[in-house]
């Protein structure tokens, strides 16, 4: 579905440069920490250093007697006065609650769960009363690992519990045990993925300001999800939603940590009201590695079987992911995703998959872009690999007999999901197409002629996208809404205002927004301006911003209202002209009789008759010139992918090196190639980051050892190749517009896609990756492993 529009200049698909820079990188933007307001106090908070303990006391006297502190905080203080941290995912029959408070009343089952908070004049005195504060803990023995966690003598974190498994939930389609039984090639595998961090360049924050008077809370906070934000503020602290404000600032980057809703900002708000003044409390680096939520840890042994001629006629897995010691706002979600996901794109008649979420004394888990389909990717991709070589069948023609048909579309997965369109063969196509342009099987062979060892690797996904319909989302244990709502207003001056609920957070969604309304309402870009980020002026937007929904959900929703306001000019302009509004067109701001132009009237001359000249205005129209519209989809957008990478590994030292890299994309109508193309960059960037470099390591203790970017390595600018990007096409056929999301596509394909190049440059010694990231040390065990035992590591 094109995205329509009378003005001839076309916006979308233009690489039109992002409104918003010239103020972010000149300085000008406002963060949370740039927030200053009249009279207003600063808070910190004192986290255990203790994985598993029992809290006997908490003496706080000293900290309230120091000069400069304006209150204190602990969990007997809020135990009465709030409701547990909220989950907004129940997707297991069976699922388990973790009742916890902002603050611990009775035990932590984490380092860093927060056991009291102090108010002061400034940060530096907070924290300085920290260190006053008292705890007295009495350990308790630590679930350290999955291993331990299931152990049958296994410590309880919760007592109340028979087991750590936070519940179970199964998907059958199909015999898969049959299948298996019966099939020609069999691989079956455990495989790992390691736990990260979304690392946003801006930690979080907020500054909250509860009025004494009138008992309404203002709060501004780095969050992606300001809708969501008032209403679980609102149910923890038992306040009714209208006089909650939730404001957003600048967001130095979200990556899904900041979806996430957290204790820091239930804190401030009971500080400020307490002292009648507002408070900022800010995360700093070292706090986030252990109070930001953290993602992807999963185990997963899976079982792939084909017949002779590469079909594949079974998928069997069970998926455990590693929880931490409380479940956070989106509970076991993106366990879930893994487990309903582990198809990927192909087409498998019978399907069981288990999934079996585990506690353990680590942080919650929490969201981060890709959101469990990075894991589900990596192994789905690399049992295809193996099971291509077990039959001799060279890896993508595996993977072509595998697809869908275009024809086949829409085609339902048969674990829950029905992918909307695609033409998975054509890029599949354009990925290898552009490998062998780049020259990579001559850069390959050269290299293996000097004694290099260098591997190509392929990775195909799917992206769900468009996270939206609500009733759907309900049905399966989302307790929240899916759907967009948006509002366009002309002004008095022809002037175009779109107000969203979506939120900018460096993505470029004010531009992406812009283009489209400009180019539907027929107006110049400079004409629109967009609003967003704030609850007591933009409209309601259930899920926020994330789940690849900003363009799908936002523009198809901002898309629709300026339609509907477009045809309300059209209408007007038909009066004042004596025409009939079908024989309009608007074109640069002037709605003018088609093929006649000269006859005609200006937006500005609309807008000064709909609010300052009603007698130049129909009497059948209502004043003022304003829509709204709330777009719920019937289903998901699927994008999807295929990424290559060109690797080679130093044996000597363990060290993997990308060398190169290609992504093949369909995403849809692209609302702005430029956009689309730092989108992909950054999520391919996080992607060779899971892959290869990125992971939080936990000791037998509980005890998080990576705990500074000394220790938790990102990949830099010497780290990352050239991207090739090539785009495709397939609108997708529900969405106004046609726009697919395509926010956590780079983040999917590429590990996988990293881990078989990887396979292939190790290939004479027999490595298999099975784990990653594949760090160094890993790999050099596993090269060692291979050539003592002769190969599969």
């Amino acid at each position: 579905m094109a995205v329509q529009s009378d003005e001839s200049t076309n916006l979308v698909g233009a690489r039109v440069k992002r409104t918003e820079d010239g103020r972010l990188l000149t300085g000008r933007g406002q963060f949370v920490d740039d927030l200053v307001l009249p009279r207003m106090l600063e808070a910190a908070v004192l986290r255990s250093p203790h994985a598993h303990a029992r809290i006997v006391g908490v003496d706080a006297s000293a900290a309230l007697a120091m000069e400069g502190v304006f209150g204190v905080l602990t969990g007997a203080d809020i135990a009465d006065e709030v409701e547990p941290q909220p989950v907004i995912y129940h997707v297991l029959p069976d699922q388990r609650a973790t009742d916890t408070r902002a603050i611990a009343t009775d035990r932590v089952r984490w380092v860093g769960q927060i056991v009291a908070a102090v108010v002061a004049r400034d940060r530096y005195v907070a924290e300085d009363a920290l260190a006053a504060i008292v705890v007295d803990y009495e350990p308790l023995p630590v679930v350290a690992n999955l291993d331990a966690a299931l152990a049958a003598d296994a410590p309880r974190l919760y007592d109340d519990w028979p087991d750590n498994v936070v519940g179970n939930i199964e998907w059958s389609n199909g015999d898969a045990d049959a299948a298996i039984a019966g099939a020609d090639a069999v691989v079956a595998r455990r495989m790992s993925v390691g736990r990260l961090l979304g690392c946003p360049l801006e930690p979080r924050g907020c500054v909250a300001s509860w009025d004494p008077f009138t008992d309404d809370l203002d709060i501004w906070m780095s969050t992606q999800s300001p809708n969501l934000a008032r209403d679980l503020l609102g149910e923890t602290l038992r306040l009714p939603g209208h006089r909650i404000r939730v404001r957003v600032p600048d967001v130095g980057g979200g990556f899904g940590n900041k979806f996430d809703f957290y204790p820091e900002e239930i804190i401030a708000s009971l500080l400020s009201k307490r002292c009648g003044r507002p408070v900022k409390l800010l995360e700093d680096r070292a706090e986030s590695f252990v109070a930001t939520g953290q993602s992807r840890e999963v185990v997963i042994e899976a079982t792939m079987a084909a017949k002779a001629d590469g079909t594949i006629v079974a998928l069997k897995a069970e998926v455990r992911t590693v929880c931490g010691g409380a479940l956070g706002t989106v509970g076991v979600g993106p366990g879930w995703l893994s487990a309903t996901m582990m198809t990927g794109v192909y087409k498998i008649p019978n399907v069981d998959v288990r999934l079996s979420p585990v506690l353990t004394n680590r942080a919650p888990m929490g969201s981060f872009r890709g959101w469990g389909q990075p894991e589900a990717n990596f192994v789905n991709e690399r049992l295809i690999e193996l099971l291509a070589e077990e039959l001799g069948i060279e890896r993508n023609e595996m993977r072509r007999r595998n697809f869908p048909a275009p024809e086949e579309f829409p085609y339902e997965t048969g674990v829950v999901f029905t992918y909307d369109s695609g033409q998975y063969g054509q890029c599949l196509d354009l990925c290898q197409d552009s490998v062998r342009e780049s020259g990579w099987p001559q850069r390959l062979e050269a290299a293996r002629a000097e004694g290099r060892s260098v591997g190509i690797g392929y990775g195909f996904h799917v992206e769900a996208t468009a996270f939206g319909p609500s009733r759907i989302l309900n049905l399966v244990g989302l307790n929240h809404s899916g759907f967009d709502e948006a509002v366009v207003r002309i002004d008095s001056t022809g002037r175009v205002t779109a107000f969203t609920g979506q939120v900018a957070m460096g993505q470029g969604i004010e531009t992406a927004l812009a283009q489209l309304t400009a180019q539907t309402m027929g107006v110049a870009l400079q004409d629109v301006v967009v609003v967003s980020g704030d609850t007591a002026t933009c409209p309601y937007t259930g899920y926020g911003t994330g789940a690849s929904r900003g363009a799908a959900m936002g523009g198809a929703s901002l898309m629709r209202a300026t339609e509907l306001l477009r045809e309300k000019v059209k209408r007007i302009a038909a009066y004042q002209l004596e025409a009939a509004p079908e024989d309009l067109e608007i074109h640069n701001g002037r709605i003018s009789v088609r093929g006649t132009p000269s006859i005609g009237v200006t937006l500005a001359e609309i807008g000064n008759a709909a609010y300052r000249r009603l007698s130049d205005f129909p009497a059948d129209e209502d004043a003022t010139l304003e829509e709204r519209y709330v777009f719920d989809p019937e289903n998901l957008a699927w994008s999807y992918g295929c990424t290559a990478a060109l690797v080679e590994v130093d044996r000597r030292t363990g060290v993997t090196q990308v060398l190169d890299y290609v992504i093949a994309h369909d995403c849809g109508t692209v609302i702005n190639p430029m956009i689309v193309d730092g989108q992909i960059h950054g999520g391919a960037t996080q992607g060779i980051g899971e892959a290869l470099y990125e992971e939080l390591v936990y000791d037998d203790q509980g005890g998080l050892t990576t705990t500074s970017f000394a220790d938790y390595t990102l990949p830099s600018a010497c780290e990352v190749p050239r991207f090739t990007l090539h785009h495709m096409d397939t609108p997708a056929p529900h969405i106004p517009g046609g726009m697919k999301g395509m926010g956590e596509a780079g983040t999917i394909g590429g590990p996988a896609a990293i881990a078989n190049a990887v396979d292939q440059a190790l290939a004479d010694i027999g490595v298999e990756v099975r784990a990653i990231p594949i760090t160094p040390p890993r790999l050099l065990d596993m090269i060692e492993t291979a050539t003592r035992e002769g190969g599969r590591s």
